[in-house]
């Protein structure tokens, strides 16, 4: 695949898996300007799309993980300590992030060909894009800032959890939907986003499984260079992008995502009614 195509792609998914703006939806419109500029490698590059989804998912987990490694180590020791029969606030995260993953498992699985059927449409990334923005707009404005993760309860990480099912469908955004929740429930914009990359951690595991295992059963183990670069790619654009809006979100607020998903998903429902794409 052409190295430019490559970085394109590993670098989209790598900034937009973590910020509030949909990586499945920006990912289908890379594929879909590919097509329509009929771009070089970008046909003969569809049969490696397993691979390189695998590989970007390997990149973009490896910088979660880099930058989460404190709250990490602290569950797993938490989980080693309650097998003895001890139990800290380390256990308790991890069966927050635990619980909160439950519900995307089997709609994951069950529901991953539904979606790639019905639902990997311009139209639906329009709408999705434009509605979920200003829902996450409206969170943000009027929920309160009083709880951090420490506060959270069994219930409320439940209710953050299933909300990730809606990320299944194109241009939602598992982090936004989740960051979304958790700002209605009142957690701290800094802490909402800290929870989603947290609960990132399993949810791309899982996503990376499901496409190593369709990898393995079509044959074509052939990870090289382009899956390589991939990786290195989006785990490099990923920590950026997270370690950039963590610090905007300190001191500062969603607006900004919530303002270009709505022009985004404006731009993408005028082109789709106006008969462009």
């Amino acid at each position: 695949m052409p190295l430019l195509l490559l970085a394109i792609l590993a670098v989209v998914q790598g900034i937009t898996e973590f910020l509030p703006i949909s990586s499945s939806g920006h990912l289908v419109l890379v594929w879909e300007v590919f097509d329509q500029t009929q771009a070089a490698g970008a046909r003969a590059a569809e049969t490696e799309r397993l691979d390189l989804d695998v590989a970007v998912h390997v990149g973009t987990l490896a910088a979660v993980c880099l930058y989460f490694w404190r709250d990490i180590w602290q569950m797993s020791l938490g989980l080693l300590r309650l097998l003895t029969g001890r139990r800290d606030s380390g256990a308790r995260l991890a069966g927050l992030v635990l619980l909160a993953s439950l519900p995307i498992i089997p709609a994951g699985y069950f529901g991953k060909d539904l979606v790639l059927i019905y639902f990997r449409d311009i139209a639906v990334i329009g709408w999705t894009t434009l509605g979920f923005g200003i829902l996450l707009g409206f969170a943000d404005r009027f929920g309160m800032l009083i709880n951090r993760i420490e506060h959270m309860g069994w219930a409320q990480a439940a209710i953050i959890g299933l909300t990730q099912v809606l990320a299944l469908v194109p241009g939602t955004s598992r982090s936004g939907i989740t960051m979304t929740a958790a700002r209605f429930l009142g957690f701290e914009r800094s802490e909402a986003a800290r929870f989603s990359m947290l609960l990132a951690i399993p949810a791309i595991a899982g996503a990376g499984s499901l496409a190593g295992l369709d990898l393995y059963q079509s044959g074509d183990l052939s990870l090289g260079r382009d899956a390589a670069v991939a990786a290195g790619l989006a785990f490099v654009a990923a920590l950026i992008a997270i370690a950039a809006m963590m610090a905007w979100l300190r001191r500062a607020s969603f607006t900004p995502f919530v303002i270009y998903r709505i022009l985004l998903g404006v731009l993408l429902l005028a082109l789709v009614y106006g008969g462009v794409i």
